[in-house]
Formats: structure tokens, C-alpha cells, sequence
């Protein structure tokens, strides 16, 4: 399951590289923690952190559970994908947040291909 130890790790680089931008953020734009209010930007920055962590859970779980059940390379991909729709997610929302609704789409596509190759996987047992 070396795919999917792989796509892991870029599921969580792809979380630390947002949690970096919001931390960037808050140094640009001089919000002293813990406050969690400032201009546009970085309340943007702030929410794609936040919310790409809230995405974890919908990722990792399945991506593990498909590996195991149907096959290495298909949670591999479903991770990749997943990671490729949350940096478009993260790049429309930090220029124009409702933008945002495409890599939004394609990371929950990704999330529940995971979770229906689960499905077929154990189906298939």
C-alpha cells in the first residue's frame, strides 16, 4: 500500500502548505493570535485552512478503508485527485472566494469515489 502511504503524505502537505498560507496571512496582515478577525485576505486564508482541515476526516478514513478493501492504486488516485481539487479550491477562494465551488466539487467527488470503492471492495469480499 505504498500509493496510498504516498497520497497520504500529499493529502498533508497539501494541508500544511494552507496551514502556511494562514499563517503567512496573519503575519501580513498583522493579526495577533488568538484573534481570528482581519481584512478579507486573511479571513480567506483562514477558512481554506479551516476548512481543508475539516475535509481531512472525509479523506484519510476512506482513502485507507479502499486501499484496504479494493486496491491500492484506486485509493492512491482517489487521494491525488482529492489533493489536485483542494488546491484548486484554495487558489479560486484566496482570489475570488465564489469561485471556490469547482475544486470544492472535484475534492468531494474524490472523497466519495473513496468511499464507494470502499463499498465495492468489501461488496466484492
Amino acid at each position: 500500500m505504498h500509493l496510498s502511504a504516498w497520497a497520504t503524505l500529499a493529502v498533508l502537505a497539501v494541508y500544511l502548505w494552507t496551514g502556511y498560507n494562514a499563517g503567512k496571512a496573519r503575519v501580513t496582515y498583522k493579526v495577533s493570535a488568538p484573534s481570528m478577525d482581519g481584512p478579507p485576505e486573511f479571513l480567506r486564508a483562514i477558512r481554506v485552512q479551516a476548512n481543508t482541515l475539516e475535509q481531512l476526516p472525509l479523506v484519510l478514513a476512506p482513502l485507507w478503508m479502499c486501499a484496504w478493501f479494493l486496491g491500492d492504486m484506486w485509493a492512491a488516485a482517489g487521494g491525488v485527485l482529492w489533493c489536485i481539487g483542494r488546491i484548486v479550491y484554495a487558489l479560486a477562494y484566496y482570489k475570488f472566494p465564489p469561485s471556490r465551488a469547482t475544486g470544492y466539487l472535484i475534492s468531494l467527488i474524490a472523497c466519495a469515489g473513496l468511499m464507494g470503492g470502499t463499498v465495492v471492495g468489501l461488496l466484492l469480499r
